[in-house]
């Protein structure tokens, strides 16, 4: 009996290069989610059960492939539970970064635009407390608002919305001041709130000289576009944090130097 030759002819539509691209970009933005977090592993482990799974079934293994399906048939509550935090954070990320009160974040997401007017910001002043507080080693942790809302943060501390001054700055976190303890929050030109509370990075593998000023930095511009500047008590040194990394150990003249190609200062 003659076999027909079999000719197999994979069909593949504008449509489907597009579904690929779309998923292998939402896997790399979860892939850079949870990296260095104990969510890695487990969201390994997940994919890994998944694939032993889909060779389970390939092998007709009846009673383990109805198991792994049991099991995968509740995933998504699983998921839920598993990595709140995770898609907390997700949401938080899609709703503070891309959002601005009264105004529209379109341009913003488009564009790299940003919605909070930086023009009238005194930098000299913010570059020349950082320095004088290093050659202090007072400590001092600085964010400055650019698209995102920081009002969940700056409602944690003291409103205090004034003039933008280097001397201000250097008094509020003055050792015996009571606002020294917890970041600054700096809108436009104004000194916006004191003592806030910022949130930890959730990264596992920050190195070991890094404090809670470094990690709470870390953890704002993780979920924020805001840039912070931290410095260390511990050394004097400024570091400079910006969508969840950190330049660490810059010197003032560095600062404003990242400061002004970050923010387009003219």
């Amino acid at each position: 009996m003659e076999l027909l030759p079999v000719t197999l002819f994979i069909h593949v539509r504008i449509l489907d290069v597009v579904d690929i691209v779309i998923v292998a970009f939402l896997l790399y933005q979860i892939y850079l989610l949870i990296r260095g977090t104990a969510a890695m592993n487990i969201f390994s482990g997940i994919v890994l059960l998944y694939f032993i799974w889909l060779v389970v079934r390939a092998l007709n293994m009846e009673l383990l492939g109805n198991l792994l399906g049991q099991v995968i048939g509740v995933g998504v509550i699983a998921l839920i539970i598993v990595f709140q935090q995770e898609i907390r954070k997700f949401l938080l990320l899609l709703g503070s970064r891309y959002t601005s009160k009264g105004k529209s974040a379109l341009g913003s997401l488009l564009l790299g635009t940003d919605l909070n007017d930086m023009s009238n910001t005194n930098f000299d002043a913010i570059i020349k407390a950082c320095k004088n507080l290093s050659e202090t080693k007072t400590g001092a942790l600085i964010a400055i608002t650019r698209n995102s809302e920081l009002d969940v943060y700056s409602d944690t501390g003291d409103i205090i919305n004034a003039e933008l001054s280097s001397r201000l700055l250097e008094n509020i976190f003055f050792k015996n001041s009571p606002l020294h303890d917890g970041a600054v929050i700096i809108k436009g030109n104004k000194i916006h709130a004191a003592r806030c509370v910022l949130p930890i990075s959730e990264n596992l593998n920050l190195p070991p000289h890094f404090g809670m000023r470094h990690k709470s930095a870390l953890g704002l511009t993780e979920v924020t576009d805001a840039l912070v500047i931290v410095v260390s008590e511990e050394t004097g040194k400024i570091s400079l944090a910006d969508n969840g990394n950190i330049d660490y150990g810059i010197s003032p003249i560095e600062l404003k130097q990242k400061l002004e190609q970050k923010l387009q200062i003219k």
